[in-house]
């Protein structure tokens, strides 16, 4: 069938059929503002259908989405973790060996004193001699304290050098911080001067462990 072409349509008689239509009786119009009204009809339908139920349900729909590759990547991580239970279960094993090793390099309250002897002999044992040696407070971490000692030795860069590495192989955990190397202004024999401060560690036993554990909780109390 061949469609008529656009300098066929009557466009006037179009424009007057949209003339005096009677809104009562619709059943008289003619069919172009019968077929306009249906196609206006359904329009509404559609955009009342959008507005108050369809834009719901598709924000619904993409909210269920969301959650299903959610939980898709939930059930992965928990399979991958299914499958590999015996490596991590050796992986944890051999943290609590490597993390026993370490405590066991922390002194108790009872061997503090005599650490602090030999970090002061391994000073003297290479000829440094210490201008300061003065122990600070105490700071209580989550199972440890750690023990600062702000020194003051004179000697030799090779002398020092010497002895951080005997610091470095004592049987406890000692560190070297803020280390500042000068000139020593009293002699010149070309000593130098070393400040810095020593940190060395201890566990805290069982009766601290439980006195910090009593405090956080009467703190936690407090906050209520």
């Amino acid at each position: 069938m061949k469609l008529p072409s656009m300098s066929n349509v009557d466009f006037k008689t179009i424009l007057g059929d949209f003339r005096n239509l009677n809104p009562k009786d619709i059943g008289t119009w003619p069919i172009a503002p019968r077929a306009a009204a249906l196609a206006g009809l359904f329009l509404g339908i559609l955009l009342a259908g959008w507005a108050f139920d369809w834009s719901d349900q598709l924000d619904t729909l993409s909210a269920r989405q969301q959650d299903e590759q959610k939980l898709r990547d939930e059930f992965v991580t928990k399979k991958t973790q299914a499958v590999n239970l015996d490596l991590y279960s050796q992986q944890l094993n051999e943290i609590d060996r490597s993390f026993g090793a370490l405590l066991k390099q922390l002194p108790n309250k009872a061997e503090v004193e005599s650490l602090l002897i030999e970090i002061n002999q391994s000073g003297m044992g290479r000829g440094l001699q210490f201008e300061l040696f003065r122990p600070g407070a105490e700071v209580v971490k989550d199972f440890y304290a750690e023990l600062p000692i702000n020194v003051r030795l004179t000697g030799t860069y090779h002398d020092f050098g010497a002895f951080a590495g005997d610091i470095g192989r004592l049987s406890r955990i000692v560190t070297l911080n803020n280390i500042s190397i000068t000139t020593n202004p009293q002699t010149k024999d070309g000593t130098l001067v070393l400040d810095a401060v020593t940190k060395t560690f201890r566990y805290l036993d069982e009766e601290e462990l439980a006195a910090k554990r009593r405090a956080a909780q009467a703190a936690k109390g407090g906050r209520k």
